[in-house]
């Protein structure tokens, strides 16, 4: 194999690639590096204050909306930025202050996500991925709800999950005749990916291996404007 003639046609392409490319390429790159150095500089600050910094900021948002009703405008203005926190100290503190799932209306929901990522099938980081559910009976004692949800919501913030960087957030939902649970990937084509997060999150939750669980892909949501009717994969 001539590695001489691929250099040469590869330092050709390089040098013919259009401006418009190559300057968005490193655009792009410093976008990250900035973004990475005000991560690192958080954390040394939390660490120098004595707290324990997470890798990720996190973001509560709370969502109440008419039975029935779901369009982007509306649901867009009806969900409610509560939170944020960066350290584990930062999480106990919030969560101290939420309301029990037991004391929320239905339908509500609570969503936990990633900074700068909006718990919305159309964001960026939403729009090619799905989510798990994990679907309770009204009639599980609200002890042990709160175990469920805080085990899922420390391996989350704790990035404790398998393909850590692949999920964008959870959700939990109140509903009239069960309470929901989801977990946000950013890719639903992964199929290696979306099965190692079902096995990570029945471990974490102490699930029963037999127990279903349910995944559909946010654009399926899109095509048929609900989240937890008419899910594809059961596993």
């Amino acid at each position: 194999m001539d590695f001489t003639a691929e250099k040469k046609e590869s330092e050709s392409n390089t040098e013919n690639a259009h401006p418009t490319t190559l300057d968005s390429s490193s655009q792009l790159a410093s976008a990250l590096d900035s973004s990475n150095k005000e991560i690192e500089e958080r954390q040394a600050r939390e660490l120098k204050a004595g707290l324990h910094p997470l890798k990720h900021k996190f973001v509560f948002w709370y969502t109440r909306r008419t039975p029935g009703v779901r369009n982007q405008t509306s649901y867009e203005d009806n969900i409610k930025k509560i939170v944020e926190f960066s350290t584990v100290e930062g999480f106990w503190v919030c969560y101290c202050h939420l309301a029990r799932p037991a004391s929320l209306p239905s339908p509500t929901d609570l969503h936990l996500f990633k900074e700068g990522i909006r718990p919305l099938w159309e964001d960026s980081a939403n729009c090619n991925g799905g989510k798990w559910i994990i679907r309770f009976k009204k009639v599980v004692s609200g002890r042990f709800w709160e175990d469920l949800l805080i085990d899922q919501v420390l391996a989350l913030v704790g990035d404790q999950l398998d393909y850590g960087d692949n999920i964008c957030g959870a959700v939990l939902s109140i509903r009239f005749n069960e309470d929901i649970l989801s977990v946000w990937n950013r890719n639903a084509s992964d199929h290696q990916a979306v099965m190692a997060l079902r096995d990570s999150i029945k471990r974490h939750l102490k699930l029963p291996h037999s127990y279903v669980m349910e995944y559909k892909p946010h654009d399926a949501s899109l095509r048929d404007n609900s989240s937890y009717r008419n899910t594809w994969l059961r596993g």
